[in-house]
């Protein structure tokens, strides 16, 4: 190949939302579309996600109510929402013989519970509509510059070679790793702080020591001194803590957490939905003589985890119902529904990396995705500032805002 080319359109960056961005402008018109991915493998976040299953979008076809799990960008993707949302996204996979399941939370996944079935569905649908695809190639520069056929952008890239094209689209990913944030930059576009999104919270405490994999479902979590709040599944890791109802409340919290410096006190109330002071009681008589530690009286909380809350209490053993003191249940009530965790940092989610942060959203038609500021330059994805809690939410941004740019890319 030459060390010059011309395209119609060029997209920057081969993860979910770019791969829908080129598909859509190549299966909507004649344009021909190039991908540029900086690194060796295409679609690695759609590959790793859901631990290797792929969580494609979330059953919620109302769009505010959709929108409302996005702590950046929800009031600006309603109406992306309205024209193309969960429903069209099951529309496309179905109609390329990817079938969707949809689980009790709302999730849903290929029905093959693999990711590679979804990472095949995009390359398929890219190479039936000659869409190139170039790894290994990071864009180094944009240049807007007006010729004798009107305006194009000229793009140099690591490799080397100097690309044109009428339309851009920037979707290289959340703003942790900078190159797409600073392409847009250099475009004349404001930027909102990079912060990490969906972390888990590292926690070294004796009583979830050596308790990790077992979950509560629901718990209650609260930030202390904040207004964070958050429910769903607790999952106990090696680490500390993670499951969606942690991960719901990073989210919500990225930027607050941060300037906390990921240190801060937690509360949890391990039984929402249970009222344990009559369970307490109850127990007192039917179970006087058995002893407390032997047998977890609520079904959502492990016996394990039961053992180290009566331990947490300074409840002894061998104590038992009918021994257990009105102090000693006072504390147990407090380990129950008001248990203080010190949190001393963060992980990422598994291998995921979301971020919050990126091109400003009064910057973007999201009609269309189009730069307010630059005609023919488009978003997609989460190079904007706009991410979701876990549950599928971060990919139905990719496909929507994908869409919309690559269907506008068509209509030029």
């Amino acid at each position: 190949m030459s060390n010059s080319a011309t395209f119609d359109a060029v997209v920057i960056g081969g993860g979910a939302a770019g791969f829908f961005a080129a598909i859509t402008a190549a299966e909507q018109s004649d344009a021909s579309v190039l991908i540029l991915e900086k690194s060796s493998q295409l679609l690695h976040k759609v590959k790793i996600s859901g631990g290797g299953r792929c969580n494609v979008t979330h059953d919620c076809a109302e769009p505010r109510e959709l929108s409302v799990n996005y702590p950046r960008g929800a009031k600006a993707l309603i109406g992306s929402f309205h024209r193309f949302g969960p429903a069209e996204t099951v529309e496309w996979f179905t109609g390329r013989g990817v079938m969707l399941k949809t689980e009790a939370d709302g999730r849903m996944f290929p029905t093959t519970d693999d990711s590679q079935t979804i990472v095949d569905a995009l390359l398929d649908a890219a190479a039936a509509v000659g869409v190139q695809v170039h790894t290994s190639e990071a864009v180094t520069s944009i240049v807007k510059t007006d010729t004798n056929s009107g305006d194009v952008f000229e793009l140099q890239t690591t490799a080397g070679r100097t690309y044109a094209a009428s339309s851009v689209v920037i979707a290289t990913g959340g703003t942790r790793v900078a190159a797409g944030a600073a392409l847009a930059a250099s475009l004349g576009h404001r930027l909102e702080p990079a912060t990490p999104s969906l972390f888990t919270f590292k926690i070294k405490d004796p009583r979830l020591a050596g308790l990790s994999g077992l979950s509560v479902d629901p718990a209650d979590v609260a930030i202390a001194q904040s207004r964070l709040r958050s429910s769903g599944p607790v999952l106990i890791t090696h680490t500390g803590l993670s499951g969606p109802g942690i991960l719901k409340i990073s989210a919500w919290g990225a930027r607050e957490l941060a300037q906390r410096g990921y240190r801060f006190d937690i509360s949890l109330n391990w039984l929402p939905d249970a009222d344990p002071a009559a369970v307490i009681d109850e127990k007192r008589r039917s179970d006087a003589k058995r002893r407390l530690s032997s047998r977890s009286p609520f079904e959502s909380i492990p016996k394990r985890l039961w053992q180290r809350l009566v331990e947490a209490a300074g409840i002894a053993e061998e104590t038992t119902w009918s021994q257990l003191t009105k102090a000693n249940a006072t504390q147990l009530l407090d380990e129950l529904t008001d248990a203080t965790f010190t949190v001393v940092g963060k992980s990422t989610n598994k291998d995921e990396f979301v971020t919050c942060g990126g091109v400003a959203l009064d910057e973007i038609d999201f009609r269309t995705m189009q730069s307010k500021l630059v005609d023919g330059l488009y978003f997609a994805g989460e190079v904007i500032d706009v991410d979701g809690v876990t549950g599928g939410f971060n990919f139905q941004n990719a496909w929507t805002t994908g869409f919309h740019a690559g269907s506008h890319i068509a209509a030029r």
